[in-house]
């Protein structure tokens, strides 16, 4: 009887040390994930705040204009452009900025700007696509801008 009861000491004292390998490789695994969820969580952080925002309001716009080395792209038509425009700004219409995306400088913060804000978009995603990660729209284009009474020519 008594090696039956030493054998059933020896068989739970088994199970129990199973049982804690069990719990601490599930305690492992569980720290392994953790460790992992924080990286991908920190790592989408810091992406999320590499560049400027997909678009700014027409103040945020002004303010970048007036910055040394900040590129304000206006991607009108040329008969809007000669209507008026935004100072010291590039044209390049919408319809040919994908062939042009080389006189876009690469390492400046670039600013999208069209009439209303809907082409502006279409610019700033067409860069985006083509590598620029400094770039951003801005909303309420220069009609916006003129009626807050930023420069314009004429």
């Amino acid at each position: 009887m008594a090696k039956k009861a030493r054998r059933t000491k020896i068989t739970g004292q088994s199970q129990i040390s199973q049982e804690k390998k069990k719990l601490q490789i599930g305690l492992i695994v569980l720290l392994v994930a953790a460790v992992l969820l924080g990286a991908i969580f920190f790592s989408s952080a810091a992406q999320s705040n590499a560049g400027l925002p997909a678009t700014i309001s027409t103040e945020k716009g002004y303010e970048m204009y007036q910055q040394d080395g900040v590129f304000v792209l206006d991607v009108r038509e040329q008969y809007e452009w000669d209507e008026f425009h935004v100072p010291n700004t590039t044209l390049i219409p919408l319809g040919e900025l994908a062939a042009r995306v080389n006189e876009v400088p690469k390492d400046a913060q670039i600013v999208v700007i069209c009439n209303s804000g809907n082409r502006s978009d279409q610019g700033r995603d067409i860069l985006k696509q083509a590598g620029f990660s400094n770039v951003t729209s801005m909303d309420g284009g220069v009609q916006a801008w003129r009626s807050l009474g930023y420069p314009t020519i004429p």
